[in-house]
């Protein structure tokens, strides 16, 4: 089958990748839409040394189990299940986990791919696969406010206006934040404004946030970050990068910062903001790409300004 392959650092298209078997507890699915986001451009210049299929945002048709034959998106993380952190319901963190298409599991850019039947939502008839395709992201950018729990719906700054940040900045604004976006590539955004997101230019200009949240894909991004947050505010920090950060932290011990690291999120919430059509995904796409051309895909990804490309393994909904 085609399969888009990161081995070392060559990345290429192959087609005589072998189609996965499931192994128990997992199921086939067929790859119908899937998104390139800044983890898989990383993954390429090295981060984390992942050796195999790349992918991990994806709508698919499973191919077998309960879901056979319908649409399916699901969680990217593949626990053990039974270890002391899975049954404190921390599965994205067990310790033996694999990744989908980011550590240990082959990912979705491929004509076929292998999940735990677990980790699978039905997506519903409304949602077209365009729509679906974001709920990975939109999870990840949900869980913040898992992480902030009931805390204050304030001011807050995004830092970052790639496809990242805008979920996250609409996220944050759809449960009542007053979001200011700030990044390098804000033209063409207006349609930002109608989320109720603000346009804030190249960097914050008014006084430091209570919440601030990091996701500029740059290690220099979290310097601006700590000078943008509040005393006793909270940094959340997005940004996972190949490089290292050499930045100066004597700022959060004296302003008393909260520091949150921020990785995946639960499905079923971000499905449902997308089912209820309370986030805008039609503006975030750039282009589509036929997973033939999924290196070409990949390209136009790392453009600077690039929004979200998508890659089309199957017929779309």
């Amino acid at each position: 089958m085609n399969a888009f392959v990161l081995e070392g650092s060559d990345a290429r298209l192959v087609s005589d990748r072998r189609e996965p078997e499931a192994p128990p507890g997992f199921v086939r699915v067929r790859t119908r839409l899937a998104g390139i986001c800044n983890t898989d451009l990383e993954l390429v210049r090295g981060y984390m040394g992942f050796r195999g299929v790349l992918g991990h945002e994806f709508v698919g048709e499973a191919v077998e189990g309960r879901f056979a034959g319908q649409r399916v998106v699901g969680g990217i993380n593949f626990a053990c299940g039974h270890c002391p952190t899975c049954a404190a319901g921390l599965e994205r963190h067990c310790p033996s986990r694999t990744v989908l298409g980011i550590m240990g599991s082959d990912g979705v850019f491929a004509e076929q791919f292998v999940i735990p039947e677990r980790n699978l939502l039905a997506v519903p008839e409304q949602v077209a696969d365009e729509t679906a395709v974001f709920t990975e992201p939109v999870a990840a950018a949900h869980e913040i406010l898992e992480q902030l729990g009931n805390v204050e719906r304030g001011r807050a700054l995004v830092l970052g206006d790639g496809k990242l940040g805008l979920l996250i900045a609409q996220v944050l604004a759809v449960e009542g934040f007053a979001v200011d976006l700030a990044g390098h590539h804000l033209d063409g955004l207006g349609w930002m404004e109608k989320t109720g997101v603000t346009l804030a230019g190249n960097g914050p200009s008014s006084s430091p946030y209570p919440l601030v949240v990091e996701a500029t894909g740059s290690p220099e991004g979290l310097t601006t970050a700590i000078s943008a947050t509040a005393p006793r505010g909270v940094l959340v920090l997005k940004t996972t990068v190949a490089g290292s950060h050499e930045v100066d932290l004597a700022p959060v011990v004296i302003n008393e910062i909260t520091v949150l690291g921020s990785r995946c999120g639960s499905f079923q919430p971000a499905l449902g903001m997308l089912a209820a059509s309370k986030i805008d995904t039609e503006h975030l796409v750039d282009s589509c790409f036929e997973l033939i051309d999924v290196e070409r895909a990949f390209q136009r990804a790392a453009s600077p300004g690039a929004r979200k490309v998508l890659v089309k393994a199957g017929p779309q909904s």
